[in-house]
């Protein structure tokens, strides 16, 4: 979101209050257990590296304020983390990014091009992250279509804010690295023409939107990126980001969605720890595949 102001539409709206059941123990005496914090969980082909990312994002949330979701997934070394990649956040602005792809399904679907309307919309909308045009677009698109993109990308967990309200949109990571996977792979729901285009905006995105995941990236890849943030009375800060990183034989995605944060500084500090212990781990390993005499990490 634009930093000048939150949207009409993205303003928080009053939440319910939530009745919570707390369980007595089965065992005479004994106190209710306490839930266990979910645990970073890697898996991935390349000997050592999974032990390494779940240590190091570990270590990154260590402490940290933030309720923190993770979803990556690496095409090349056949890696993938998640942390909380089912649980739902409000989306704020990285729904944007599916704004677009529902637009452009839609438009190849009656086999027609982007009006410059659309055009300078999509563009402002990505790479500025403007509320305004992101909301000319969503009414245009309607529920409804946007709904049917969901069903076709396999965002099962995503539900489109009601009322207009595009930024509460409940989000998952896992549903974000979807998204992500069908930008940068050939796939039957999005053109590549249409993959092309939007890859094209969030490489575009302005510098001063340049945080999140692309924290510690090294300087020869390739980003696309979508952040967001929305503060509201419950659960604080929201603040996500969502990046791709290819070129020069790196193929990986991730996402970190956050809420609970004092400050949004609270939020990108989190996301960018993280960032950077994706990047340093991945990119040691790219150097030892590439380079057999490189050290490794």
């Amino acid at each position: 979101m634009t930093t000048s102001r939150i949207s009409r539409r993205t303003r928080p709206v009053p939440a319910a209050a939530l009745a919570v059941t707390v369980l007595a123990a089965v065992a005479l005496g004994a106190a209710p257990a306490a839930a266990a914090t979910p645990a970073v969980n890697c898996a991935s082909g390349r000997p050592g590296l999974a032990a390494e990312l779940t240590k190091d994002i570990t270590a990154a949330l260590k402490g940290r304020g933030s309720t923190t979701a993770v979803a990556l997934h690496d095409r090349t070394t056949g890696t993938t983390c998640t942390l909380r990649s089912t649980a739902a956040y409000d989306s704020a602005s990285v729904v944007k990014a599916t704004v677009l792809a529902a637009l452009l399904r839609e438009n190849a679907r009656h086999h027609r091009y982007l009006t410059r309307r659309e055009t300078d919309l999509s563009t402002a909308m990505i790479t500025k992250s403007d509320n305004n045009a992101t909301t000319s677009l969503w009414k245009q698109l309607g529920t409804t279509r946007i709904k049917a993109f969901l069903k076709a990308a396999g965002m099962t967990h995503t539900t489109p804010g009601s009322g207009g309200y595009w930024g509460l949109t409940r989000i998952t990571a896992q549903d974000e690295q979807r998204l992500l996977a069908l930008l940068t792979e050939e796939n039957p729901v999005l053109s590549d023409k249409a993959r092309a285009y939007e890859l094209g905006l969030m490489r575009k995105v302005v510098p001063s939107q340049r945080w999140g995941t692309p924290a510690g990236a090294p300087a020869s890849v390739t980003v696309q990126l979508k952040n967001g943030w929305l503060q509201r009375a419950g659960h604080g800060w929201r603040v996500h980001s969502i990046g791709a990183f290819t070129g020069k034989g790196h193929d990986y995605a991730f996402s970190v969605l956050t809420q609970d944060n004092r400050t949004m500084g609270d939020g990108v500090h989190t996301i960018q720890a993280v960032a950077r212990a994706v990047h340093k781990d991945l990119n040691a390993r790219y150097a030892s595949h590439l380079d057999p005499a490189a050290p490794r990490h």
